[in-house]
């Protein structure tokens, strides 16, 4: 059994019906990882996986779900970012809403609350081997886990949220999170990531939490 196999073997159902395509500029941007990108969404358009910890976007939108291309326009998020998600194809997400995505013919991490980006893989079956044998810590599974079973299922479309940033000490504890709409999430802490991302380490910053 494969990885990937192994991974969908206790993932949902396909998140799309239509037959999987990536193309203009998502394709540019999936580079040499397109078809190795495609493959994947070809045995399962779209999914949830490892308790909705780790989400993978199908490659178009339907009624309930985001698709790929959409998930990548400039003005639904990246923008807020300022050139910091800039050559970027996000692909799929943790619970946090931290992002994988290819850049440069690699699998990276791309925290949404510095705008950093972190190599992961070479390819995507290497992003799937190495995120099954690390997935508490790459995609939040432990807290994804305790949350729902607190509260449910997450909703489609959600993420959860650290009520302060896990960037300026917010604790990866179920108390700090709170369940937020991905898009809203991505745009909140690209304000944050646009602030800090001058800062020297260990400036004091002045952080409002609204309810």
């Amino acid at each position: 059994m494969s990885s990937l196999d192994k991974l969908l073997s206790s993932a949902s159902s396909s998140l799309s019906e239509r037959k999987p395509e990536i193309s203009g500029q998502s394709h540019r941007l999936a580079g040499a990882l397109a078809d190795q990108l495609l493959g994947m969404l070809f045995q399962r358009n779209g999914f949830y996986a490892l308790e909705s910890a780790l989400h993978v976007f199908p490659t178009h939108s339907s009624q309930q779900e985001i698709g790929l291309c959409d998930w990548n326009e400039n003005i639904l998020w990246r923008s807020a970012y300022k050139g910091l998600a800039d050559g970027c194809l996000f692909f799929a997400e943790d619970v946090f809403g931290g992002q994988f995505c290819i850049k440069d013919n690699n699998v990276c991490i791309f925290d949404p609350e510095t705008g950093a980006l972190e190599y992961l893989a070479d390819d995507i079956e290497s992003w799937v081997k190495i995120l099954l044998s690390d997935y508490e810590a790459l995609t939040g599974y432990p807290l994804a886990h305790q949350w729902q079973k607190k509260n449910g299922q997450l909703p489609t479309g959600k993420r959860l949220l650290p009520k302060v940033p896990f960037v300026l000490g917010g604790e990866f504890v179920l108390e700090n999170l709170y369940l937020a709409d991905a898009v809203e999430g991505m745009r909140f802490r690209a304000d944050i990531a646009s602030q800090i991302k001058d800062l020297p380490d260990g400036a004091q910053v002045k952080f409002n939490i609204e309810n």
